[in-house]
């Protein structure tokens, strides 16, 4: 025990602790899987510098020290550009540092060869320092995940809703599909002249009934829009856990997870599908079937790209060597696609099916030109890599009418394919963003209901949705709620302040 206690490890540790970190503050945005990989190859990273020093040097605690130095400069180059970028914006800054940071590995070297300095004597304080490191991170993301892994104990909506299903009523499938931040057609034309009239006109052609003056309940976040819609009520009516005191994601998060519609839906013998985002909050992989592209040991996820950032690769970046941006756009396009690509595997799917699609798009990154094409997203963003309005709006509107596309393939193919006529809800969370006041609730909202729209009105929310497809096709008696939309600041999401809808009521 004394020799395992004494043994160097703390290069492995600390090399746990720059994706541990990055990991637990934002635990509320990642699954806790998002780390593993990062986790793994930090791991082994350190395990093989220290067995290559330890055959250089001949000594454990100095191939140790040099490790475990080598990591922490790795590691901390990112952190160092951008505090020295922000404070004083000096020329030529990645050139001067990496040259810096050079001469640390090799100083770093000439130290461990030092014979008279004896780094055994420290590896007892160096290992219980780096397990404290690890012990708040790891924290973090267990405890996060522990408490927001069982339902959210709400607020019933009043009497259990009567499914009222018999021998002779034929489920429909029903499809929710969410496109990120697109807005509404007058929205859309006034805030940065994008005409989606011809989309438009095609869903009604089509069949479908479009709410032209649908607003989304809730702005800012996404996740409350979608987890209202998906609990038939109001936050605030749900649970007390949404007050504007409480800034944890949690609630909402557990919302949708174990939200109402899915629950009541596998009563009567549904079967849910529900495909990756890239979003922990609304990957509903507890579904019957979760669909997501295969995670290849080639490809990089968004979190390892950002803990990639962190390190001299990023001067790599800089240098045009390789584009993570690129890397992760094309991350996007797979899972935009295989959403997009699944229309005919879903319409032949044995039902009655609840499908649920939270499509990022046309929300950024901004990677699709009009006809489909890849586009290289790195334009539309700043030097730290965020969007300025014009860049975000220059890139929204080179994806709505890919998105457009893309929508009457899969609607075609859908209502064509299917065995009986799916239930087809097209509904936007929020609008874009730099929208302010009403226009940042003002949302496409569009309804394949054939026969069965006699409760749809142009106002119509998202907190009603479910309430009109359940009165309709399973016999419900649903009372209509009136269609209010909250703003909130961030991070008070709970903080809501009722904002007027200038539509009329229905």
């Amino acid at each position: 025990m004394k020799k395992f206690v004494q043994f160097p490890w703390y290069p492995i540790l600390l090399s746990l602790y720059p994706a541990l970190n990055l990991l637990g503050h934002n635990i509320s945005q990642v699954a806790i899987a998002a780390g593993a990989r990062s986790l793994l190859v930090s791991g082994l990273a350190a395990l093989l510098l220290s067995l290559l020093f330890r055959l250089i040097y001949r000594d454990w605690y100095r191939a140790a020290f040099i490790a475990a130095a080598w990591l922490l400069l790795f590691f901390s180059y990112g952190q160092v550009f951008e505090v020295i970028n922000d404070k004083w914006k000096p020329a030529n800054l990645s050139n001067w540092l990496l040259g810096i940071w050079a001469g640390l590995f090799i100083l770093v070297l000439v130290i461990g060869a030092l014979r008279r300095l004896h780094f055994s004597s420290a590896v007892l304080i160096a290992n219980f320092v780096s397990i404290g490191l690890l012990i708040y991170p790891a924290y973090l993301a267990v405890h996060w995940t522990m408490l927001h892994s069982q339902p959210l104990a709400m607020t019933p909506l009043g009497p259990e809703p009567a499914l009222h299903v018999t021998a002779e009523r034929d489920l429909p499938d029903i499809y929710y599909i969410i496109p990120e931040d697109y807005g509404r057609e007058d929205q859309l034309k006034s805030w940065d002249n994008i005409d989606t009239s011809q989309f438009v006109q095609w869903l009604k052609d089509t069949g479908f009934y479009v709410a032209e003056c649908s607003q989304s309940n809730y702005a800012m976040e996404s996740e409350l829009s979608i987890g209202s819609a998906l609990n038939m009520d109001y936050l605030q009516a749900l649970s007390p856990k949404f007050t504007a005191a409480n800034l944890d994601q949690g609630p909402i998060w557990n919302a949708l997870r174990y939200n109402s519609v899915e629950a009541d839906l596998k009563k009567i013998g549904y079967k849910t599908v529900a495909f990756a985002t890239g979003f922990a909050w609304s990957e509903l992989n507890n579904s019957n079937v979760y669909i997501a592209p295969p995670l290849l040991w080639s490809s990089l996820t968004s979190f390892e790209i950002q803990l990639l950032r962190t390190t001299p690769v990023q001067r790599l970046q800089d240098a045009g060597v390789i584009d993570l941006t690129e890397i992760d756009g094309e991350r996007y396009r797979e899972r935009t696609m295989l959403d997009f690509n699944s229309a005919a595997a879903l319409a032949h799917m044995p039902g009655p099916k609840f499908v649920f699609i939270h499509i990022l798009s046309p929300h950024e990154p901004f990677v699709f030109g009009p006809d489909g094409r890849p586009i290289d997203p790195a334009p539309f963003l700043n030097k730290d890599q965020l969007y300025t309005q014009e860049q975000y709006m220059r890139g929204y509107e080179q994806q709505v009418p890919f998105v457009d596309m893309q929508f009457e393939k899969m609607f075609t193919t859908l209502i064509a394919q299917s065995s009986r006529p799916p239930v087809i809800i097209l509904q936007t969370d929020t609008a874009p963003l730099f929208t302010s006041g009403s226009d940042m609730f003002k949302i496409l909202n569009a309804y394949y209901m054939p026969g069965h729209t006699a409760q749809l009105y142009p106002g119509i929310s998202p907190v009603n949705t479910f309430r009109v497809v359940f009165n309709a096709y399973l016999g419900t008696d649903l009372p209509l709620l009136s269609d209010t939309s909250y703003s909130s600041p961030i991070p008070q999401i709970y903080d809501f302040t009722a904002v007027p809808n200038p539509c009329p009521a229905r």
